[in-house]
């Protein structure tokens, strides 16, 4: 058999992670089989679906790296299709019209809700074959009368329902269009899925939709409904628990590959394993190590992973983002052996892009004040001659890294003072506050013009004040 998946969202919103990490799944099953992942997008709620949500789906996506081998299929250019299977089941005598008003159905269900019962459609109409003059009606599946149906959950394990308990499913509404569980089943069906992987929210839909298969003549794939992800307090995931966008975390600098590992860890495991390649999911991932309870987000957890990805990760490939998080602070960058350097130096000191875009801002602004604490702290009247001394060594001197190191060390040293009391003062010239990475490197990546530039001009400044306050 070969392996078909699907990933299925409803374009009524924005691509989030729980959706995400359904799709994560799919895809990884499939790869790991050597199978195919579909992306189907479910859009027959014709009020709340929009382009923008099916574009968002699919930058989504695309910037996590999950490539779909078929589609984006849309439901709503499969209507003829539907029509052709209701028509079927119709002629099949497996559906039938039903005519009842919306009044009789609220009246039937507060009936049964005032007798303690589970409101359910009777079937009043399911034998009938007169018809409502001005009542447009609707199509509803015959689903069994009796006998049980058994999902062999691939997260669950052997679920049971009565189909005694299941009502007949409207398929199509009076306007003619079809519901979303109807549709569900002719395109998994049509499209050769053989695992639907999906939240267990859809697990009640599931024997509704293995009944409409099987009536079909058709043999349901295997399903495997993954456990909710929970905020932190064990609530329903929110927005304030992270239930945003996809995208959002590209914007706030995660990594993708970051934020997949976390995902995949939400309901599975490898071992003691925190951190895993993207090849790695592949070789490892199984559905049926899923475990069925339900996880919780945590975001600490999430920057901990983004960092640690951030530090294996080849500083070539993580030019191109980092860029654009510069791009989003106003900042055209240089040529990418600078990005290089400034990440190399900056990303042990930042959990994600943004941070490190953020921290990294004045090796591209020459700083426009100075941090008073840190000047106090570190610049005194002694120190300013030296100061005076090391340009004049800068001015001559080469500018690379090491280089830089020795000339720093042989001034403190001609001065008397540790290296520290000789750097701090330089690293608040050259970036406005006492924190930077080491100041060798910082020189070295600012380049000569702009290093020396920046402190003629902190020299300056503190040496008017110096004179000011004497």
């Amino acid at each position: 058999m070969t392996v078909r998946t699907r990933f299925a969202p409803s374009p009524t919103g924005y691509l989030h992670i729980g959706g995400l990490r359904t799709a994560l799944f799919s895809w990884l099953y499939a790869r790991r089989h050597g199978g195919a992942c579909v992306l189907r997008v479910e859009d027959t709620d014709l009020e709340r679906s929009t382009p923008e949500a099916i574009q968002q789906i699919l930058d989504g996506l695309e910037w996590a790296g999950l490539g779909y081998d078929e589609g984006p299929y849309l439901q709503t250019q499969r209507f003829d299709r539907y029509k052709e299977i209701i028509d079927l089941l119709l002629a099949e005598d497996k559906a039938y019209l039903c005519y009842c008003t919306k009044q009789e159905l609220d009246e039937l269900r507060a009936g049964q809700m005032a007798r303690g019962e589970k409101p359910r459609y009777d079937g009043r109409w399911r034998d009938r074959k007169d018809a409502r003059v001005g009542v447009p009606p609707v199509v509803r599946f015959k689903n069994p009368l009796d006998g049980t149906i058994v999902v062999e959950d691939a997260v669950h394990g052997r679920v049971e329902f009565q189909n005694s308990e299941l009502d007949d499913l409207v398929i199509a509404r009076s306007d003619g269009s079809p519901t979303y569980n109807f549709c569900v089943v002719v395109d998994d069906m049509d499209m050769g899925i053989t695992h639907v992987i999906r939240g267990d929210d859809h697990l009640n839909n599931t024997p509704r939709q293995m009944n409409m298969l099987l009536a079909l003549g058709h043999t349901p794939p295997i399903y495997a409904h993954l456990p909710m992800i929970l905020g932190a307090d064990g609530a329903k995931l929110s927005k304030r628990h992270g239930a945003v966008s996809v995208l959002h975390y590209r914007d706030e600098g995660y990594l993708p590959e970051a934020l997949l590992n976390y995902l995949v860890r939400l309901g599975w495991s490898h071992g003691d394993q925190e951190i895993f390649t993207l090849g790695e999911l592949i070789r490892l991932f199984d559905i049926a190590d899923v475990n069925k309870s339900a996880s919780s987000f945590n975001g600490e957890k999430l920057a901990w992973l983004n960092q640690q990805h951030m530090m294996r990760a080849s500083t070539a490939s993580l030019v191109a983002p980092f860029r654009w998080q510069l791009e989003q602070r106003g900042i055209v960058a240089g040529d990418d052996g600078q990005l290089e350097s400034i990440i190399s130096v900056q990303r042990e000191r930042a959990k994600t892009l943004k941070e490190m875009a953020a921290n990294s801002e004045f090796f591209f602004r020459a700083p426009a004040s100075f941090d008073q604490k840190a000047v106090r702290k570190h610049v005194t009247a002694e120190l300013l001659p030296v100061l005076g001394q090391l340009l004049a060594d800068l001015d001559t001197g080469d500018w690379s890294a090491p280089a830089l190191h020795e000339l720093l060390t042989a001034r403190a040293a001609a001065s008397g003072l540790p290296l520290g009391k000789l750097a701090q003062p330089v690293r608040v010239a050259l970036c406005g506050g006492a924190v930077s990475p080491p100041i060798d490197a910082t020189l070295a990546i600012l380049g000569k013009e702009e290093g020396l530039s920046r402190l003629v001009n902190a020299l300056a400044e503190w040496t008017r004040l110096d004179g000011a306050s004497a």
